[in-house]
């Protein structure tokens, strides 16, 4: 290895090493910061049970800290019921205090003040920890009705991807919602796979961060024969090559076809008697889902999304 070669690993390692401190560093404030807003929030719960505080000796506490220390931001009167608010919501649940307090306060707020089902909170905050969202991603989770997608339309697997992959549940959706590209009701498949891989990064955001894309217009060759994966990616938890089918239309079992592994057969529309059907006859690792190009109503089927997540064990 040359000097200049050598010096740039150093520089990559040293730049490496900052990344990582610096995370270290942030992730280490936020949690002392989410302890002292848990504090304050039992506090504040204590003193409103026990001798009646109000909303005048909040608001009280709140000038005093303005006026004793004024360059400490963040504790408004609105901002502390809001930490009374975040003591009271999660502090019969150890898990969940514990996955909420290592989430920065936006997180927090969002996911508190917006899910009204523990169940539906407990979702948000695993996928929070799992996909390291941004406030604004978790807000178009929430808007997308993430929690009631997965509650009542669990993915459509063939038996064999099951067999190969029992972690697999966790890594598909049912369906995809693909607002942000922008797709008028009519399109071809054409439009929609360039503006998926114009929108990679949303597209991604969607599937799951552990999807790296690898390749439109892939080609295999099996036999004597070419054939095209449409979009090619790789999931890092499942260690293997995922690829997507587009259909514009309504599944058909067709669309399995005599082809080899498609992975993720994603459409337009399905019908779920149909798609278990023909996965109970497809012998490759096969997944047939569903995109929309609105984002679903997020709606009432709150009692539903209990009852399932209590029968599963969630």
């Amino acid at each position: 290895m040359n000097k200049l070669n050598s010096t740039e690993t150093t520089f990559r390692k040293l730049l490496v090493q900052i990344q990582q401190t610096r995370q270290k560093v942030f992730t280490q404030a936020n949690t002392s910061l989410m302890e002292l807003y848990w504090h304050i929030g039992h506090t504040i719960s204590d003193k409103v049970q026990r001798e009646a505080w109000g909303k005048g000796v909040v608001s009280e506490l709140a000038r005093y800290i303005a006026q004793h220390a004024p360059e400490v931001k963040g504790f408004s009167d609105k901002n502390l019921w809001r930490m009374k608010q975040f003591y009271e919501t999660y502090r019969g649940d150890e898990q969940l205090s514990a996955m909420a307090r290592v989430l920065p306060w936006t997180h927090n707020t969002t996911i508190f003040s917006r899910c009204k089902l523990p169940e539906e909170r407990r979702f948000y905050l695993a996928l929070c920890h799992k996909e390291k969202y941004s406030s604004r991603e978790l807000e178009r989770q929430i808007d997308a009705a993430s929690f009631e997608r997965a509650s009542l339309n669990p993915p459509k697997l063939s038996a064999a991807l099951r067999v190969i992959q029992p972690a697999v549940d966790e890594a598909f959706k049912d369906q995809y919602v693909l607002e942000f590209l922008g797709l008028p009701e009519l399109h071809s498949e054409n439009d929609l796979k360039r503006a998926l891989v114009r929108h990679m990064k949303a597209f991604v955001l969607e599937l799951g961060k552990d999807f790296l894309f690898v390749s439109e217009e892939y080609r295999l060759q099996v036999g004597n024969q070419d054939f095209y994966i449409d979009l090619l990616f790789y999931h890092r938890n499942l260690s293997a090559l995922v690829a997507f089918e587009l259909k514009i239309g309504q599944f058909k079992p067709e669309h399995m076809g005599p082809k080899p592994s498609i992975g993720v057969l994603l459409c337009r529309d399905k019908d779920d008697e149909v798609v278990e059907y023909a996965l109970s006859r497809n012998l490759s690792p096969a997944l047939v889902a569903q995109y929309q190009l609105q984002r679903p109503i997020k709606n009432s089927s709150a009692p539903n999304c209990m009852n399932y997540w209590r029968r599963n064990g969630h």
